[in-house]
């Protein structure tokens, strides 16, 4: 049966313009993409975003302008009779991230090995210098849209809105 499998995905930038991704292990293939995750029943894709950080980051955020939502046919990665739709939005931190963040990708410490062993997914975090970030920075093909997408150069009326920090 072919189901659609419907993501939302946060784009955080913080006040020294660095961008923030996830760097996961999943089931022994290593992925980099902006953090996020499944929309639930139930639930409308802003509360979902805010769910997902809170989750993953313990880490609260007020989700702001809609920046994509996928197009055209993207089968999944992990089940190829789903179709994935993906919902991007600029995201700002009302508090300091206080997780740990890596400056090496894929740098998982210990704890986040021993999820990896108990769930077969483990995840760690990292900031991309807005100069460095590039379709080769993720992982994930919408992700590489949104990426070309957001690192347009601003339009003659001002500042792209992406490029707006977050504090964090």
């Amino acid at each position: 049966m072919f189901r659609f499998n419907i993501r939302v995905y946060g784009i955080l930038i913080n006040d020294q313009k660095q961008v923030l991704v996830s760097d996961e292990l999943i089931r022994g293939k290593f992925y980099t993409k902006f953090p996020g995750g499944g929309l639930e029943y139930g639930e409308g894709t802003r509360d979902c975003l805010k769910r997902e950080f809170q989750e993953e980051m313990n880490l609260k955020v007020e989700v702001a302008e809609h920046l994509y939502t996928t197009d055209h046919f993207q089968q999944s990665a992990f089940h190829p009779d789903h179709q994935i739709i993906s919902i991007y939005y600029k995201v700002n931190a009302l508090e300091n991230i206080n997780v740990r963040l890596t400056n090496t990708a894929f740098d998982f410490d210990e704890e986040q090995m021993n999820i990896y062993k108990e769930k077969n997914e483990t995840e760690s975090f990292r900031l991309i210098n807005w100069n460095d970030l590039s379709e080769e920075s993720v992982t994930l093909p919408i992700d590489k849209i949104v990426v070309r997408m957001i690192k347009q150069p601003p339009s003659p009326k001002g500042e792209h809105p992406c490029t707006k920090p977050s504090a964090g």
